[in-house]
């Protein structure tokens, strides 16, 4: 059985994120975690409940939380909470700086930290991600006995 993972992201860095997850998929594995703009605008005009539930629900089956870490991530509240609730559902948790993943126009941005504190903090470009992220996930879920 392939491995579900939830990956956890700033929007503003969603097309960092999409390399990330791509890299995952298409070496036949499933995600969660992804909205389109149009849906989480319609989310956020329900209101955090209803995000929150919608959080809920991508969680739901998966047993790792990649939290990808760009420039803004460390002030996001709903990275926070996706956090709070991997580790109340005891996910296997790690985090992957994504910030120097060029965006759609070219750019990079800064590190804003090392999320989530405490587990393993991986660098896409500098450690290979592309074809290091599935011993990665395996580790962190391993180490949450998943």
């Amino acid at each position: 059985m392939a491995r579900r993972v939830f990956f956890s992201f700033k929007y503003e860095d969603v097309s960092r994120a999409m390399v990330v997850r791509n890299s995952w998929v298409v070496q036949g594995r499933e995600a969660a975690g992804f909205v389109d703009a149009a849906a989480f605008e319609n989310l956020k005009r329900q209101g955090d409940a209803a995000i929150k539930r919608w959080i809920d629900g991508q969680l739901n089956g998966t047993s790792v939380t990649v939290v990808l870490v760009g420039g803004l991530t460390c002030s996001s509240r709903w990275v926070k909470y996706e956090i709070e609730q991997s580790k109340y559902l005891g996910h296997g948790l790690l985090g992957v700086d994504v910030s120097k993943i060029r965006d759609l126009q070219g750019g990079t941005s800064n590190c804003c930290g090392q999320l989530p504190n405490g587990y393993p903090f991986y660098q896409w470009n500098n450690n290979d991600g592309y074809h290091n992220l599935g011993a990665w996930i395996e580790t962190a879920a391993k180490a949450a006995g998943r």
